[in-house]
């Protein structure tokens, strides 16, 4: 049976509600519908707010023919046959690829020609920045379309938009849970009906109770999740960190987001006691991006034992932001005459750069810093650098 999320999906930007931004009077997605202008674009925002449903307005609209892919589970095949079958129909043809962050570099790569030729238009959905998840080829071949979470007042519409009766205190409930996100509150109201028939606050909760543990992206069990996984690398535990990495990926969080966590903890927590363990970290964020899933799974479980292991030091991420706390609190103090840049004969006849020695042991701070110390370690200086 079609789920009531689909049933009701808008079909023209009049039936569309929210993004005003992008699709109010004179806005650039109406504006492009209305003048039947064709190109690429990348929808960026959180779930449930009508990335899909506005590709599939434009490409009716612009009668095009509409491919769709989900980066999930797709693959190079997958784009060859819909050019192949492309070139056998009449018309602009339109790939709307949904989470077309989780396609690799090299799978990106492949897509890039068709785009480049016009064999396809690209629509790509992601809830991930794409100027991180993107490649700059790709990139640069695409407008980037923001979206934001639905306010209140949209989400409300929505939920009359789905002919299911719901009082007052029952829907503001909902919207609440669902924060912004249509299809998830479409989803659990249709669910609630069809288990208890009368939609309440209590036939709402009971239902989402009912489901299967979710792992909400934007939610509390997200935020946990990652953080027991930072906190257990942190406290030198491999097995720990292994399980809570198994649970993320398990559940289909963004490897590369996972990853990314990884490099930021390499220096903030391993740092000067083994610095490289950014190598290491920033290793395993190439592998995770060139390789994909499920592979690279095993390269995030390698990265996750190595920090875990790694000796910790922060030193260096403390005097980071110390120094900046003093940069705040100071503003841009007077840098030594002997260590600025003469590049002019009017600098040179002011002192820069005067009396400058490579090794001298003199406080190169300003003077209103003189002998102060943020980094607390040894000097890791060698000779001849």
């Amino acid at each position: 049976m079609e789920p009531l999320a689909s049933k009701i999906r808008p079909k023209s930007l009049d039936e569309f509600v929210g993004q005003e931004h992008l699709v109010g009077p004179g806005k650039p997605l109406r504006t492009a519908i209305k003048e039947g202008h064709l190109f690429s674009f990348i929808l960026w925002g959180p779930p449930g707010v009508g990335k899909t449903t506005l590709a599939k307005i434009y490409a009716h609209s612009l009668k095009a023919q509409l491919f769709e892919l989900s980066a999930v589970s797709a693959g190079k095949d997958d784009i060859k046959e819909i050019v192949n079958r492309g070139k056998l129909l009449p018309g602009p043809k339109i790939l709307f690829l949904d989470e077309i962050h989780r396609f690799n570099k090299a799978q990106q790569d492949f897509l890039l020609p068709y785009v480049e030729r016009g064999d396809l238009v690209l629509i790509g959905a992601t809830t991930e920045n794409p100027s991180f998840e993107v490649i700059p080829a790709l990139l640069s071949r695409c407008r980037v379309f923001v979206l934001h979470e639905l306010t209140d007042e949209d989400m409300a519409k929505i939920i009359v938009r789905t002919g299911i009766k719901v009082g007052a205190e029952a829907r503001d409930w909902l919207v609440r849970m669902a924060n912004g996100d249509a299809r998830q509150a479409i989803t659990v109201l249709e669910n609630a009906q069809q288990l208890y028939g009368k939609v309440t606050v209590n036939a709402l909760k009971e239902t989402i109770q009912s489901k299967f543990l979710r792992f909400d992206k934007k939610g509390e069990e997200h935020y946990n999740t990652i953080s027991a996984f930072i906190k257990s690398m942190r406290a030198s535990q491999p097995d720990a960190a292994l399980y809570y990495l198994a649970r993320m990926v398990d559940a289909g969080e963004d490897p590369k987001c996972i990853a990314r966590r990884m490099v930021i903890f390499a220096s903030e927590d391993i740092g000067m006691a083994q610095p490289t363990a950014l190598v290491v970290a920033n290793d395993v964020f190439r592998a995770v991006e060139t390789i994909g899933m499920p592979e690279a799974q095993i390269n995030l479980a390698h990265g996750t034992v190595y920090l875990s292991l790694a000796p910790k030091d922060k030193s260096a991420y403390h005097a980071y932001f110390e120094a900046l706390d003093d940069v705040k609190r100071h503003g841009n103090l007077p840098i030594p005459l002997e260590i600025r840049n003469a590049v002019t004969k009017l600098m040179k006849e002011l002192d820069y750069g005067k009396g400058y020695e490579k090794y001298t042991g003199r406080d190169m701070l300003p003077d209103k810093l003189k002998g102060k110390k943020y980094y607390q370690g040894k000097s890791h200086r060698k000779d001849g650098d």
